[in-house]
């Protein structure tokens, strides 16, 4: 039997998946983590997908007692500032589009809507409760879509049959800190120490890592969360790792922790803003915002992003906040699983954080991991199959990413020039194509499990511009009252949720008491 776990490096990743594996497992499977003080922590990955919400669930966490504890926030959506021109944004929210007689609020805006006014306002609620900073829990905890609350308990990603509306905001030091304490009590051996060594067998497999002060630490299966420098995956076990700044060219970030003047003034999204050679994050804590640029540094130097960033977010609060700056890997390695050794987080994939897919890219590895557990036959085709899903659904993230530059519109700078005229995938240029003439459904957008569902893909298209023509021309042959009634009934239940929920700030505030 495989039942001693060996994790090499803390933060997110590690600790995300010595809780899992405890969770899951409990004492059948002895976990260790290794971490070292010295080594320092991204900790930039603070926004989330809905689906995070089955990982707390899954370790019986409530939100009411760990929220508090990690400075979180709720983020009902991504709001895109200036990608298609300057003054203009649209919102990527978490929500399915309605469907009336067969087509999509989205099919009978085409038909119907007020091309004027943008296509989210129309077809969404949660803009609403964006543009007015609504929490989507009312006073007393509950749910403005009631049929959607109460505990998934131990579910999956896979699993998540309705569109959940909200995700999280969080310190992701203070979540690291929050399952170290949560891992331990629970078995999890902790071992502060450097690793000096990782020897392997004659297989060529790791038998081991040797640490300053603790000796050999050897194990059945080892993981490494050892982030961009991938000390197992990489540097012991020779991974190759596949660039994507062809397609995905941003590969330096620079970021502020920034104390918020006025704290009530509680976004309940992430934005993302468009700047010359990149765009800037905000992610809203609930004291203080997390802020960083994304950019190229084909295009701009680090301390000339530094300085936009800061004239971004202006003058007072930010000047004697001290600036972070990050290389990132951006890419994945040929395989995550290699011999005995699994690559989790940054030490396998990376892409920029514009959708918020690092803690979900964690999320996914983990439960692929213990759906896919090995024991002492080490099925190759576990392993393969394990391999297969993760390469999967990253390949489809870059796609989705990739969307993002080659459907807006924005043509001001350099930078956003030949992001138009950068070579996509063959296969989203043909979706693109067919996405300039109709909708994408489920057949044409990627085609494997990625987390990202069609209702996203056309919000992305729509919101930066790629907008087709006309609806499809059988819409034109459906009587359009059913359509004009839920696009009022939409409207009229999104100024009652506004009206009733109170500030994402107010209601915080009520459980960080």
């Amino acid at each position: 039997m495989i039942n001693s776990v060996v994790i090499v490096g803390g933060g997110t990743a590690g600790w995300m998946t010595a809780s899992y594996l405890k969770a899951a497992f409990a004492d059948r499977i002895q976990v260790t983590l290794v971490e070292s003080e010295r080594v320092s922590r991204i900790g930039v990955g603070e926004a989330t997908f809905s689906t995070v919400r089955h990982f707390f669930d899954f370790l019986g966490l409530d939100e009411a007692d760990w929220l508090p504890k990690c400075a979180g926030g709720y983020k009902l959506g991504i709001r895109f500032q200036d990608w298609s021109r300057p003054g203009e944004h649209f919102y990527h929210p978490f929500e399915r589009l309605r469907v009336v007689d067969g087509f999509s609020l989205a099919d009978w805006w085409l038909e119907l809507g007020d091309r004027g006014r943008p296509f989210d306002r129309q077809c969404f609620i949660t803009t609403k409760l964006c543009d007015n900073k609504r929490s989507p829990r009312m006073l007393d905890g509950s749910l403005f879509a009631a049929d959607l609350d109460g505990s998934l308990g131990r579910s999956t990603l896979e699993e998540q049959r309705a569109q959940f509306p909200y995700a999280y905001h969080f310190d992701a030091d203070a979540v690291a800190a929050y399952l170290t304490d949560y891992g331990v009590r629970r078995g999890v051996r902790h071992v502060l120490d450097d690793v000096l060594e990782v020897a392997r067998d004659r297989r060529g497999w790791i038998s081991h890592v040797r640490t300053k002060a603790h000796g050999d630490l050897a194990g059945d299966l080892f993981i490494d969360c050892t982030g961009f420098r991938g000390l197992l995956i990489n540097e012991t076990l020779g991974a190759e790792f596949e660039s994507f700044a062809d397609v995905l060219p941003n590969n330096k970030a620079v970021a502020l922790r920034v104390p918020r003047e006025d704290a009530t003034e509680m976004d309940p999204y992430t934005s993302a803003t468009a700047l010359s050679a990149g765009w800037m994050w905000t992610i809203p804590l609930f004291r203080r915002n997390g802020t960083g640029y994304v950019y190229s540094d084909q295009y701009i130097t680090p301390e000339a992003a530094e300085r936009e960033l800061r004239a971004a977010v202006g003058p007072g609060a930010a000047d004697a906040v001290e600036a972070s700056h990050i290389t990132m890997r951006v890419g994945r390695n040929s395989r995550a699983w290699i011999g005995n050794c699994v690559a989790i987080g940054l030490s396998y994939a990376f892409v920029e954080p514009l959708e918020s897919t690092g803690i979900f890219f964690i999320q996914y590895a983990i439960e692929q991991l213990v759906k896919h557990f090995p024991d002492e036959t080490w099925d190759e085709r576990l392993r393969a199959d394990f391999n297969t899903r993760l390469f999967r659904v990253v390949e489809g993230v870059k796609e989705f990413l990739v969307l993002h530059y080659k459907s807006a519109q924005r043509e001001d700078t350099p930078y956003w020039k030949e992001a138009k005229l950068r070579k996509a995938p063959d296969a989203l240029a043909g979706r693109l194509e067919l996405a300039a003439s109709h909708l994408l459904d489920d057949e044409t957008i990627f085609p494997y499990y990625h987390g990202f569902e069609n209702y996203s893909w056309n919000a992305m298209n729509l919101g930066l511009g790629l907008i087709p023509p006309t609806a499809r021309p059988a819409v034109r042959h459906i009587d359009p009252a059913n359509a004009r009634r839920e696009f009022a009934k939409l409207q009229a239940e999104g100024e009652a949720m506004v009206a009733a929920l109170p500030s994402c700030y107010e209601y915080l505030a009520g459980i960080n008491d």
